[in-house]
C-alpha cells in the first residue's frame, strides 16, 4: 500500500513485494482447487521474487524484459478462483510501482529495515511512557536517528559521540562517512 503522505516527495515510488505477497496469503480458499490454483500462485509469486533478487545482482536490458513479460503472464493469467484473480488485477494497477526496481536495481524489493527501525522507536518510546516536552522529543529523535545510522554504518554509537563530545576528530562526520560509501556504489540513472 502506498501511503499518501509519500506521494508527493519523489517522482517514483517502489512497493514492497513481501506485503504484496502477504494479501495472496490473506485469501482461504475452501475448495480443493482453489487451494491448489493458490498454492501454485504463490510458489510462482516467490520465484518471481528471487528472480527479481538475481536481477539485482547482474542486471541488463533482456533479463528486464523478460522479467517485465514474466510479470504480466504471472499476474494477468486467471486461474479460476476468483478472489484470485481480483487480488492478482490489483497487483497489475501497481506494476509501474513493483517493477520500479527494473529500471534501478539498486532498490530494495521489501521495506522491511524500514519497518523494523520504525517499531525499535515505538518499543522505545511505550517503555520509557514518551518523552514529556517538545526538546525531549527532538533530542530523542536525533539521538535515535544517530544510533541507528552509526548502527547502518558499523560504527559504534559510543565511540562517535565520545569522539564529538572530546572534539578528537578520529572519526569522521556521518555525513561525510554516508557520501564516501554512497560514491563507492553504481546507482543506475538514480
Amino acid at each position: 500500500m502506498m501511503l499518501p503522505q509519500f506521494k508527493l516527495l519523489t517522482d517514483s515510488i517502489a512497493l514492497c513485494w513481501v506485503h504484496e505477497g502477504r494479501h495472496y496469503k490473506k485469501l482461504t480458499p475452501y475448495v480443493a482447487c482453489h487451494q491448489k490454483a493458490l498454492d501454485d500462485f504463490l510458489d510462482d509469486f516467490w520465484d518471481y521474487y528471487q528472480d527479481l533478487l538475481a536481477y539485482k545482482d547482474s542486471p541488463s536490458q533482456q533479463t528486464a524484459e523478460k522479467l517485465r513479460s514474466e510479470f504480466w503472464k504471472l499476474f494477468d493469467t486467471k486461474s479460476g478462483y476468483q478472489q484470485l484473480d481480483e487480488r492478482k488485477q490489483l497487483t497489475l494497477l501497481k506494476s509501474s510501482e513493483l517493477l520500479l526496481v527494473l529500471e534501478h536495481p539498486e532498490l530494495p524489493l521489501h521495506n522491511n529495515p524500514a519497518e523494523l527501525a520504525a517499531r525499535t522507536m515505538v518499543q522505545r518510546r511505550n517503555i520509557s511512557y514518551a518523552t514529556q516536552t517538545l526538546e525531549g522529543t527532538q533530542a530523542w529523535d536525533t539521538f535515535m536517528s544517530l544510533v541507528a545510522t552509526t548502527r547502518k554504518l558499523g560504527i559504534s554509537f559510543f565511540e562517535y559521540v565520545r569522539d564529538r563530545i572530546s572534539h578528537l576528530g578520529n572519526i569522521p562526520s556521518l555525513a561525510t562517512i554516508v557520501r564516501e560509501q554512497s560514491a563507492l556504489n553504481h546507482f543506475a540513472c538514480s
